[in-house]
């Protein structure tokens, strides 16, 4: 994977977790991962040059980044994107016109002109012929019906989506004519099967409503992704200052050593022995801290079965388990799934001590950076004062 096509997913994960309205519940970063792996299945078969690769690989990234600012004309809105987005990496301005041409493709009834546009529009559209379609079409139907742009019922929707396979929608590269049809047609059978058997789509809906009341509630799970995900980015954030510490540190005494000790042997230097050691000391006090900050805690790694049965083990973190046998751990796992209370205490304890190590880390990052610059602020200072009054010239005079 390219540096750019990795900063893309990366800027496009951030993006459409933090700044998507939640009523996006098909057009959403599932989504777009969704059509980049497609795009990827689709470019394995063909021989296209790395940089064409590269630019399909950021159109699908970016494709559906507009809806972050509405769905009107959200093609032209993905295109400002990504224009933003590839103009601060200094990417060439021919090539961020091609990828916006390749996001414009992927409207609504656009025919698609040349091999990139049909490699595009069939990754956009591939889930037609997944076993994941009745997934994605459920999410749109009430993605459509949050944001006000339509309520349907179940057999409106599905006469929609049987005309949508007949009429509308076709394969255009020859991969997915290939390898794609067949299962865009399974799909479209069984829609067709159930319009002609009413009595399966009650018994569909009754089970499928079943299903909602006894698997876990969807906001909830929503409500623990996203949170452990920001903890986690805030744990990565903390660890990246602490390693820019490290590096400046490191950087500072490296020089100090190499070029400013060495000159204290000469009497004439003398002097600068005290801002010297003060210059250092400081630096080594923010190394230390900074370490402090990124230092593991070790744990036990065990847990027995009466832990488990009582509820009082974490099995979601490795320290409390990364010393156990695999047979153990598979147990306590089984266990663990088949309470819901059990597997909604384990993630708030997941949270509750993710935030703890976090608090630890800021805490300490923080009393690191203060030292820093009040270690730089007195060693200029004292430089300063050591040049002022006890400087060669001043001796001398």
């Amino acid at each position: 994977m390219s540096e750019i096509v990795q900063k893309a997913e990366d800027f496009v994960t951030e993006l459409l977790t933090n700044e998507l309205d939640p009523k996006f519940l098909y057009h959403n970063l599932k989504h777009t991962q969704r059509v980049v792996k497609s795009t990827r299945e689709l470019l394995g078969f063909y021989d296209l040059q790395e940089e064409e690769v590269e630019r399909l690989l950021l159109a699908a990234w970016f494709h559906d980044t507009g809806y972050t600012n509405g769905v009107e004309e959200h093609e032209e809105n993905s295109c400002k994107v990504v224009s933003g987005f590839l103009k601060k990496a200094e990417y060439p301005q021919e090539k961020i016109a091609h990828i916006e041409d390749l996001i414009l493709a992927t409207k609504r009834y656009y025919e698609p002109q040349n091999l990139h546009e049909e490699i595009i529009r069939d990754a956009d559209a591939s889930h037609f012929a997944q076993k994941s379609y009745w997934e994605t079409t459920d999410f749109l139907k009430e993605e459509l019906e949050a944001l006000g742009m339509g309520r349907y019922s179940q057999k409106e929707w599905r006469d929609i989506n049987i005309k949508m396979f007949r009429n509308e929608h076709r394969f255009h590269t020859q991969y997915a004519q290939e390898n794609w049809e067949s299962g865009k047609e399974k799909n479209l059978k069984q829609l067709v099967k159930e319009k002609k058997d009413e009595k399966d789509i009650a018994k569909k809906e009754a089970l499928k409503a079943k299903y909602k009341t006894e698997s876990p509630d969807r906001g909830i799970q929503t409500l623990f992704r996203v949170t452990l995900k920001n903890h986690l980015t805030l744990s990565d954030i903390a660890d990246t200052k602490a390693n820019i510490l490290l590096s400046v540190n490191a950087i500072i005494i490296s020089v100090a050593l190499s070029n400013l000790i060495p000159k204290l042997d000469n009497p004439s230097n003398t002097y600068l022995i005290y801002p010297t050691v003060i210059f250092i000391t400081f630096s080594v006090i923010s190394m230390v801290l900074a370490v402090l900050a990124t230092r593991p805690n070790v744990t036990s790694g065990k847990f027995t079965k009466e832990d488990v049965e009582q509820k009082k083990v974490n099995l979601l973190f490795f320290g409390n388990f990364h010393q156990m046998k695999l047979d153990d751990y598979e147990w306590a796992i089984k266990e663990l799934v088949k309470d819901r209370d059990y597997i909604y205490n384990s993630l708030t304890k997941d949270l509750y001590f993710l935030g703890l190590v976090l608090n630890r880390k800021y805490k300490i990052l923080r009393y690191t950076y203060t030292i820093f610059i009040i270690g730089i602020v007195i060693s200029v200072l004292a430089f300063g004062i050591a040049f002022r009054y006890f400087g060669p010239d001043r001796l001398t005079f």
